[in-house]
């Protein structure tokens, strides 16, 4: 099931939702110079981890694995991004869009059984 185009499609809008989230964080947390260094570069060290440990054969990218980690590491990963993008919302007063980015990333994962499997299995 986690490989279903449309799970896939809503797995990429979350990752971009949560490059987004810290963007915005940065932003309304933040003035001055701080405000314009953590815009960019919180989601460039987000997206740097994302891309670049991974688990080896993981369907969900290209298969490629820059620097491997095992899958507990990579899941924790995930999961540690996709909070501190959540925290970012609320903390940020942004509650509305963080129960949504938070329901849906609870439902993509729910959905994504086979592969949260995968990775905890090897």
């Amino acid at each position: 099931m986690s490989q279903n185009p449309v799970n896939l499609a809503v797995r990429f809008l979350l990752e971009l939702a949560m490059l987004f989230s810290l963007s915005y964080w940065g932003w309304v947390r933040h003035a001055g110079a701080w405000r314009y260094i953590l815009v960019i570069g919180l989601p460039t060290l987000a997206g740097f981890l994302w891309g670049t440990f991974r688990k080896p054969g993981d369907k969900s990218a290209s298969g490629k694995a820059p620097v491997p980690v095992p899958g507990w590491a990579r899941l924790l990963l995930e999961l540690a991004l996709f909070g501190i993008g959540l925290w970012g919302l609320f903390d940020s007063g942004a509650a509305t869009a963080a129960w949504i980015f938070g329901i849906v990333t609870l439902v993509h994962y729910l959905v994504s059984y086979d592969r949260i499997a995968w990775l905890l299995k090897r």
